[in-house]
């Protein structure tokens, strides 16, 4: 086994804290109180602002911290009842959904028959997607049945949302589909 200088010091430097946090707890040493003295500085000077998770149904609380407008943390609040300061996964992981770098900003386009992706910008391809929807629309809109009775349908677009999307989203997504008419709603957490 080939060990490098570097890896020696590492294992060393993992292997002596390990023994030195195992001696302390062993002792009855309690580490709460400095992991918590962190926890007050990580967020010292930040606002703290009451939100709800932006996901499930559930409506946990959370408190978004804030310095100088800018998102520095997001966590639970512990004075919800629904989660008592706790997060799932999905919940845990908001601060990236606000921060993130690796964000895309642009989208990827490739055009019918063609073997290359484009780059678009974002305004283009919201006008591309309205476009064909109204064309799917004017094509495919029933007003009436064959026996008179008025259902305002189109039956040519099928919406599915996902569990990953946040609650107002999926609101705004019924209430845009409901008004072209789309009948055909489904979302992926009951699939």
């Amino acid at each position: 086994m080939d060990l490098s200088r570097r890896d020696f010091i590492k294992t060393s430097g993992n292997a002596f804290t390990g023994t030195a946090l195992g001696g302390l707890a062993s002792v009855g040493a309690s580490l709460a109180p400095i992991l918590a003295q962190a926890q007050e500085l990580r967020i010292k000077h930040a606002k703290a602002t009451p939100s709800v998770c932006p996901y499930c149904s559930v409506g946990c609380a959370t408190l978004v911290h804030t310095v100088e407008g800018k998102i520095v943390n997001i966590e639970g609040d512990p004075r919800s009842p629904h989660n008592e300061g706790t997060l799932c996964p999905k919940g845990a992981a908001i601060y990236q959904l606000h921060v993130n770098p690796n964000r895309p900003t642009k989208v990827l386009h490739r055009a019918p028959g063609a073997t290359e992706w484009e780059v678009w910008d974002l305004d283009r391809a919201i006008d591309r997607v309205a476009a064909l929807v109204k064309k799917t629309r004017d094509e495919t809109f029933v007003e009436r049945l064959e026996s008179g009775k008025v259902v305002n349908v189109t039956t040519g677009i099928f919406s599915l949302g996902g569990a990953t999307l946040d609650n107002e989203w999926n609101h705004i997504q019924q209430k845009v589909m409901r008004g072209l008419g789309v009948v055909a709603i489904e979302n992926q957490a009951r699939i």
